[in-house]
């Protein structure tokens, strides 16, 4: 399997069936206090560099749907209700999963109806070293204070801040839906297993997570 920002992110049903991090109970108390609808403003600030978009999200169907399900989760934030169907279909997904974040970067750029709303960033290397990480860190602050959610292609295990494990051997895709304490601390919005639907890591425990592969991000 290559490891660079093309390798492939098939999500395994073991490696679905392994998913693990603290329970944050039913979907529906998950987000409800982070939801607000289309109406209202979609983010919220807060003091101390701290941000939260709301999200209507929404569990992948199946083990491969992970990268329609975080661009739909990520779009959610804007407002837009976009079946994961029509996704996978754009992304070319099958049921070896979406190869690359090159996949789902156009298809948040037409749904957003900006052609330059997302770019992908890759990490090529093993691990994230510090420039790297320091360069995810910003662009999540800017892509959620734009009002958009970042988009990660991820593959391995990493821990939040709760302590919860979150294993993804095969690879995945996430939706990065805040920030707090300057982007030091990310939510994670993920589309895996409803009962670990929400939760929070360091953003240099993502960085690692995504290195060999990339991120979509304004």
């Amino acid at each position: 399997m290559r490891t660079d920002l093309i390798r492939k992110t098939a999500l395994s049903a073991a490696g679905l069936a392994f998913t693990g991090g603290a329970i944050v109970g039913p979907i529906t108390a998950a987000y409800a206090a982070d939801a607000k609808p289309t109406s209202q403003t979609q983010s919220d600030r807060k003091p101390s560099g701290e941000r939260q978009l709301g999200v209507r999200y929404e569990a992948q169907p199946n083990f491969y749907y992970c990268g329609p399900a975080a661009a739909r989760n990520a779009l959610s934030v804007q407002g837009k209700n976009i079946s994961v169907d029509a996704m996978a279909k754009e992304m070319g997904t099958t049921e070896a999963g979406t190869n690359s974040i090159n996949d789902i970067t156009p298809v948040l750029n037409k749904e957003t109806g900006k052609n330059d709303a997302y770019r992908s960033v890759e990490i090529s290397t093993p691990a994230a070293d510090a420039k790297q990480t320091d360069k995810l860190r910003a662009d999540i602050v800017r892509t959620v204070d734009d009002g958009r959610a970042v988009v990660a292609n991820i593959a391995g295990t990493t821990t939040d801040t709760d302590g919860g494990i979150h294993s993804f051997e095969g690879g995945h895709y996430i939706s990065v839906v805040g920030y707090r304490d300057n982007g030091t601390i990310v939510k994670i919005a993920d589309s895996a297993n409803p009962n670990t639907a929400s939760y929070e890591v360091t953003v240099e425990h993502l960085a690692d997570w995504i290195a060999t592969r990339g991120y979509a991000t304004s």
